[in-house]
């Protein structure tokens, strides 16, 4: 193997490594606090994280196998099975990334009204659908073994084999891709930038008050009004970075496989071996980076961490009781968070 393959193969363990450690430790604090249990947008992070884990477990490890062996690691029913997994899996992250952006959407741009529209019946709706969705592509492609080895991206996954279905092929790799990929970049970029307005908006109006404040308060000295300044500054880029990474590791992360799959339906086109594998890690490294987007840096799971190496020390720094952690839900879309 080359020092090409050794990179990406040193690099794909890495993911692998980040990926299981950060999901397990999502749902490691899911079971261990009450608190992140009665939230609505516990329902779509643990489904998200739960994909993940499995992703991680089932698919990564295989197409490792793949990069090191520059062959098939498995037999034909297994490979079956392992690229229906991973068929299954990527289609349902992404719709529960969608879910999550609509469940940020009702929060913040009608938070009044969140408790009625947003409940638990709801999410686990949202949910069921996303299973049923992400369900019904691989079933399809498994009937028609359209579910094989490729070569080009060191996995099982979706391969095409007879020439004779080439056109039966495109039209369910263009509708797949649009009715997951497509679909959950609409609904994030509509609903985040939905959020993002309301965001400004407020940032816009506490910006006024700030200004106001300073205006009266003659005597301040030039540090504390420097300082209110700066934060002010921080406070309108805040929103902005938070949507940009939530779209942008979307983007980033599977635009470069899907573009290279719907470029491969066209019979005059090779993919490059080197491209393939580097477009399947980029996929494979949202399973890592999830955990850290939407979960393990926000301060209420940071408390609940902080709280189990406690426990597990023994040590009683951070009582349960000495935080409200309802302050932080998924709600945390309070604008003075979300500014």
């Amino acid at each position: 193997m080359d020092l090409a393959g050794v990179l990406l193969a040193f690099f794909l363990v890495l993911v692998l490594v980040i990926s299981l450690l950060s999901n397990l430790l999502v749902l490691l604090c899911f079971i261990y606090s009450t608190e992140l249990r009665k939230q609505v947008p516990g329902v779509f992070l643990v489904n998200l994280s739960f994909c993940n884990l499995l992703l991680t477990v089932l698919n990564m490890p295989f197409t490792l196998l793949g990069i090191l062996r520059n062959q098939p690691p498995v037999g034909d029913c297994i490979c079956k099975a392992v690229g229906f997994l991973e068929t299954f899996l990527t289609s349902n992250t992404m719709l529960s990334m969608a879910a999550l952006s609509i469940d940020k959407w009702i929060a913040v741009v009608f938070p009044l009204s969140y408790t009625s529209k947003m409940r638990y019946k709801d999410a686990v709706i949202l949910m069921s659908y996303s299973w049923i969705h992400s369900l019904t592509f691989p079933l399809v492609s498994l009937f028609f073994s359209w579910v094989d080895y490729s070569n080009v991206y060191a996995s099982c996954t979706l391969h095409l084999r007879e020439e004779t279905e080439r056109r039966r092929f495109t039209v369910f790799t263009i509708v797949f891709h649009a009715t997951s990929f497509m679909l959950s970049l609409v609904i994030l970029c509509f609903t985040y930038l939905k959020v993002l307005k309301v965001a400004r908006f407020h940032c816009k109006r506490i910006d006024i008050i700030t200004m106001q404040t300073l205006v009266l308060l003659v005597d301040i000295h030039p540090s504390v009004k420097q300082r209110c300044l700066n934060e002010q500054k921080r406070r309108r880029q805040r929103a902005t970075k938070k949507i940009s990474i939530f779209i942008g590791s979307f983007v980033i992360c599977f635009a470069p496989y899907i573009i290279t799959r719907l470029i491969e339906l066209l019979p005059f086109v090779t993919i490059n071996y080197y491209w393939g594998i580097v477009s399947k890690c980029l996929t494979y490294s949202k399973a890592a980076s999830d955990p850290f987007v939407y979960s393990l840096l926000r301060q209420q799971y940071k408390k609940v961490m902080i709280n189990i190496v406690n426990r597990i020390l023994k040590r009683d720094l951070y009582p349960s009781s000495g935080y409200n952690s309802s302050l932080d839900t998924e709600n945390d879309y309070c604008l003075h968070r979300t500014c």
